[in-house]
């Protein structure tokens, strides 16, 4: 009994320290260091994650957001040309002949990495056809572009549909509403990174749900969009605003909240160690 009573003792002494802090926070420092050198698994001097509430309806914004348009104010916003139309809860692009020719509204507020959420509607009935029909965008850095279009039903060609990275990769399904019903954007978009002689060291990438249904998974950028040519890079800062483009559709608006991301966030860094 004496003896075993010993072992029980030097199992307890064995791990009492192995396992630290179990009164407030558990883990163990005799186990192998992570990539990057710094913590071990499970490691219990490794920071928390900060407590965020989530909202209490979906879509809501979580309560470290930043609420660019809550339906009430477009403050956070200004256009090109004036505001846009705010009316019932909601942002629309204004007729050409109302603002005087192309009006894209821009963010006062500058982003480099950030989750965005974003709800639009396309007009009802529809108007017009393909590129014409409820077309807009969220341009990201004022560079790259996620597709905004009506389509429902309406044939265009496949990299410049809803959900696309325009010019360059179609979604990979079209999980399209009908006109006159709101449909919501989640979307990561990472910026990309240039190295001091201005070449690209990391490319932007972006993951998209439209309605909830993945569309982009973590898909790499060509460079800044542009129409009917192939993207390219050209070295810029860090932070630039978010872009809603005017194409001279009456695009509606609503609920739009950001989550800048912090720079550990990013899939994969630039050394290229995946974590």
């Amino acid at each position: 009994m004496k003896g075993i009573h010993i072992g029980m003792v030097t199992a307890a002494c064995v791990m009492a320290g192995t396992l630290a802090h179990a009164e407030d926070r558990p883990g163990f420092r005799d186990t192998p260091i992570l990539p990057g050198g710094k913590w071990h698994v499970h490691d219990p001097d490794r920071p928390a994650p900060a407590v965020v509430t989530p909202a209490a309806t979906p879509g809501g914004a979580p309560s470290d957001a930043i609420v660019l348009f809550d339906g009430t104010s477009l403050d956070a916003w200004h256009g090109e040309r004036g505001p846009w139309l705010l009316e019932q809860g909601a942002m629309t692009i204004p007729s050409r002949a109302q603002s005087g020719g192309e009006n894209n509204l821009i963010s006062k507020q500058e982003f480099g990495d950030v989750q965005l959420h974003l709800e639009f509607r396309s007009p009802n009935p529809p108007q017009k056809s393909s590129q014409d029909r409820g077309n807009s965008g969220i341009w990201f850095m004022q560079r790259y572009e996620v597709q905004i279009l009506d389509s429902y039903q309406n044939a265009t060609y496949a990299d410049g549909t809803v959900g696309a990275v325009y010019g360059w990769k179609p979604p990979l399904v079209n999980p399209s509403r009908p006109p006159g019903e709101w449909q919501s954007y989640d979307i990561v978009f990472e910026r990309p990174h240039f190295a001091p002689d201005g070449s690209l060291a990391r490319p932007a990438y972006v993951t998209v749900l439209l309605n909830g249904v993945l569309v982009q998974n973590h898909q790499a950028m060509l460079g800044t969009t542009i129409w009917r040519k192939v993207a390219q890079y050209e070295a810029h800062g860090d932070k630039a605003p978010i872009q809603l483009q005017d194409h001279n559709s009456p695009v509606s608006f609503r609920n739009i909240w950001v989550r800048p991301l912090p720079e550990d966030a990013i899939a994969q860094d630039l050394k290229g160690a995946t974590r």
